[in-house]
Formats: structure tokens, C-alpha cells, sequence
């Protein structure tokens, strides 16, 4: 599934991100990139891992709530609450192809990417729409790294 076939958009996608991107991160970086982002990624997640099921638990607890504040209220609430489990776990499903510089890590950090973007659009944060697309950037330019 993953080695031969793009992912959902990502055909499309890809020259805004590469070719016709702003600026291209320098290929130093680009390695130092792969080399270090699954450790990051798996510490950054470690240290999220009690404030998720936190958010979680007393989330869940509060969906009821949420709605008090009209349907769009409870509806947003419960859609980021959604995809913010979905981010979570592509993203710690992307780890052992991350390690291992595999196209299957790399496309899941590509979902979980698309879905960090689409969070921030419902939520209306404009830096987490700017961070996205600009981690987005720099996923795509290091997409040759994974095979």
C-alpha cells in the first residue's frame, strides 16, 4: 500500500511543497532532519503522552458540556478531540518507519501532518495552519529520504 502508490494528495501537492516552494531547507538540514526527528518525535511524545490521556479524561468528561455553548460549540470541541486522537496515533504509528527511513513512516507522517492542519483550521489557529504547512514543507523535501 504504501510503496507503491501516492498518498491521498500527494501528487498534488507535492510541487508547492518542492519546486514551486518559497525556499528550499538547506540539504544539511534536510539530514539532520531524518537523522534526529524519530528520536524528537518519540521523546515529544513520551512527554505528551500524560497531558493526551489527561486531556482525554476530563475532555471526555466535559463533552457533554460543550454543547451547552451551541451545537457549533460541542461539535468543534468533539471534532478536535477526534483528530487529535487520529494525529496521535498515525503519529506514533509512523515511528518504526520513521527509524528505519521507510516510505510507510513517511506517509503516515503525512496523514498525521494533514490532520494537525486540518485541527488548526476548525480551531481557527492561523500559527498552527502556518507551522503545518511549513512542516509540511519540509516533509515533502525530505520525502526522497524514505524508500
Amino acid at each position: 500500500m504504501f510503496m507503491n502508490q501516492s498518498a491521498v494528495l500527494e501528487t498534488e501537492l507535492a510541487p508547492y511543497f518542492t519546486t514551486k516552494a518559497p525556499f528550499q531547507f538547506p540539504i544539511d538540514f534536510r539530514a539532520g532532519f531524518v537523522k534526529y526527528w524519530p528520536i524528537v518525535s518519540l521523546v515529544l511524545l513520551i512527554l505528551t503522552l500524560p497531558a493526551i490521556l489527561i486531556f482525554l479524561g476530563i475532555g471526555t468528561a466535559f463533552l457533554p458540556f460543550s454543547y451547552l455553548g451551541g451545537v457549533a460549540a460541542g461539535f468543534g470541541y468533539t471534532i478536535s478531540m477526534v483528530l487529535t486522537i487520529g494525529r496521535v496515533v498515525l503519529w506514533a504509528l509512523a515511528l518504526p518507519g520513521l527509524f528505519n527511513r521507510k516510505r510507510q513512516g513517511w506517509v503516515l507522517s503525512y496523514y498525521a501532518q494533514l490532520i494537525s492542519i486540518t485541527a488548526s483550521i476548525f480551531s481557527f489557529s492561523v500559527f498552527g495552519i502556518l507551522f503545518g504547512l511549513l512542516f509540511l514543507m519540509l516533509l515533502f523535501q525530505v520525502r526522497e529520504y524514505y524508500n
